[in-house]
């Protein structure tokens, strides 16, 4: 999870990840930023996000990213 924090505050250092639930609901991430944060997921954690897992539940807080990148590991 932390890896994936630092990945996130790269983006937006304002944002308290930690705690933001709404990333995506509050216009915080844009389309830019699911693009950078996908790409960036692919080559930290070696997984790849399908298009479609690519979907606002996904992206509205580190948790549930957190949870879509562990999911697709094991798979």
């Amino acid at each position: 999870m932390e890896k994936l924090i630092e990945i996130l505050s790269s983006i937006h250092p304002d944002v308290d990840f930690e705690n933001t639930v709404d990333l995506i609901d509050d216009g915080i991430l844009d389309s830019l930023d699911i693009v950078t944060i996908v790409t960036e997921i692919n080559d930290v954690f070696d997984v790849t996000i399908p298009a479609e897992e690519i979907v606002p539940e996904n992206f509205n807080s580190a948790e549930a990213l957190f949870a879509l990148i562990e999911k697709l590991d094991e798979a």
